[in-house]
């Protein structure tokens, strides 16, 4: 079992390198089904992880270590907690996601296109399960480079410059987030996250660190005023690169906040937290204002990434005030249903984005005002999308409105304006959701390229089927989710409210 998240992490790298130097074009089903073939073993490979974990449990589990430059007191550790654990499988579930809804999308370089998924797919659990500081930030910066690939080879007619805008903007903040790795564990002699927990840090030193972290995962969030780079590179990424950009790279600066931020420099966190949530209600009124006049479905859908995601940074750093006015309990009901937010916005912007990808392979646009009356040549992508369309826009019954609730609720007993203004975003998203959907699938056919179009095939149909289960599941019975997280929060709020100084 202590083995199995270094399973999880080299053998998709292991898989992925395997498949890149096999892959044929001349018969590319190959490489497709063995990338399928090894998403699903790694995937059943956290089948152990979820009924032998321990959520009752706060400490992290299945760990393992192995000493690497012991003189810098660096080792290559890895351990899960209940928010890691989900993570890990929804990277993996996402990576399956991926190869289901672009089988037949992509038709050159297929064998390194699934390659460079799969070692992604490696480096990304590496991150959500590395107790090393070092590890971790080598992990993450290691995500760039499949990820730069994947916008630069197969994506649009700019991908050159979206993916070196990407590159850049990512990889800049987080080498201010390395120079904070670096001068903690001077301090402390040892890189291992639960050590980092109990350094004792004076108010600069905190702020410094604190705005070194903000950075290099604000970025990567991406929060207001520092995504620029996100509405570019969704549009120009093909759709697989879309939905894992989406779903699972947005998610690092997030676990960053939750990992590092929160528990390190819980005093510079509580001092500047009004800012953060200024900025996370900027992000989700103004940038989903900006999202409603966007002619281009990948832009919208961006635009709307943000905007869910300005929720997630409001529910992590409105715990201080929620604390301090009505309790711990309350605060873990914000942060739980921000994490809630973090795994719904991954299904839902997953089947979203797989949505543009089906009809852009079919009509090479993806201009709103080209479509129209789609309901009539594709009834089933119209249904599954309409579903898709009410989980962005935050209907009870589906998992986007579970934690938008769960953090508005919780917010409103701390301050009844945040509350206000973030609850603005139910109206505002099914705004630019819904008028995207009426423009693009009801109404008369637009035009003869969309009277022709067929509907979903096999595969782009069961990548669907799973999204749905997963958008309904979660939408009307969270507990499980919320059962592994429970424990995980209660300790980042434990280490949150405990002053460093």
């Amino acid at each position: 079992m202590h083995h199995l998240l270094n399973l999880l992490i080299w053998l998709p790298i292991i898989g992925g390198v395997f498949v890149f130097l096999t892959g044929d074009d001349d018969n590319p089903n190959i490489s497709r089904y063995l990338s399928l073939f090894i998403v699903l073993l790694t995937l059943a490979m956290c089948i152990p992880l979820l009924t032998g974990f321990d959520k009752n449990s706060a400490v992290m589990q299945f760990v393992s270590e192995y000493p690497w430059m012991p003189a810098l007191g660096i080792n290559y550790s890895l351990g899960i907690d209940g928010l890691s654990l989900l993570l890990i499988v929804l990277s993996i579930f996402t990576n399956l996601i991926v190869i289901l809804a672009t089988w037949d999308s992509i038709h050159k370089r297929v064998a390194q296109y699934m390659a460079a998924f799969l070692i992604m797919q490696g480096f990304l659990v590496g991150v959500f399960s590395a107790l090393d500081a070092i590890v971790f930030y080598i992990f993450w910066e290691a995500t760039l480079i499949p990820m730069y690939l994947i916008i630069g080879i197969w994506g649009s007619d700019n991908r050159v410059y979206a993916a070196i805008k990407f590159f850049l903007y990512t990889f800049l903040g987080s080498v201010l987030m390395l120079a904070a790795f670096l001068y903690m564990g001077y301090v402390v002699g040892s890189f291992k996250i639960e050590t980092l927990y109990a350094i004792k840090l004076g108010m600069t030193a905190q702020t410094l660190i604190f705005i070194a972290f903000f950075l290099g995962f604000a970025i990567k969030i991406p929060m207001f005023p520092v995504h620029t780079w996100l509405p570019d590179a969704h549009t120009e990424a093909p759709a697989g690169g879309s939905i894992v950009l989406a779903a699972i790279l947005l998610k690092l600066g997030a676990y960053g906040f939750i990992r590092f931020a929160l528990p390190i420099v819980p005093d510079a966190c509580n001092k500047y937290a009004m800012v953060i949530i200024v900025l996370s209600l900027i992000a989700v009124v103004y940038v989903g204002l900006v999202a409603i006049i966007q002619k281009d479905m990948k832009r919208l859908i961006a635009y709307s990434s943000i905007s869910h995601m300005g929720f997630v940074t409001l529910g992590f750093f409105a715990i201080f005030a929620i604390a301090r006015q009505s309790g711990l309990s309350n605060a873990a009901l914000v942060l739980e249903g921000a994490i809630i937010i973090m795994i719904s916005h991954a299904f839902v912007s997953s089947a979203m984005f797989a949505g543009v990808g089906y009809i852009y392979d079919r009509m090479h646009t993806r201009q709103i005002k080209d479509f129209g009356g789609l309901v009539h040549t594709m009834p089933v992508f119209a249904s599954f999308l309409m579903l898709f369309a009410m989980a962005n826009a935050g209907l009870p019954g589906t998992s986007g409105f579970v934690g938008e609730f769960m953090v508005i609720l919780g917010s409103v007993k701390a301050n009844f304006w945040i509350a206000f203004w973030a609850a603005t975003t139910l109206i505002i998203g099914a705004s630019y959701t819904l008028w995207m959907y009426k423009r693009v699938i009801f109404g008369p056919i637009g035009n003869d390229k969309v009277a022709a179009l067929r509907d979903l095939s096999g595969f782009e149909v069961s990548a669907y089927v799973l999204l749905a289960i997963m958008v309904v599941g979660m939408g009307v019975y969270p507990k499980p989710v919320l059962d592994y997280v429970h424990q995980s929060v209660s300790h980042t709020l434990a280490q949150a409210n405990k002053s460093k100084l």
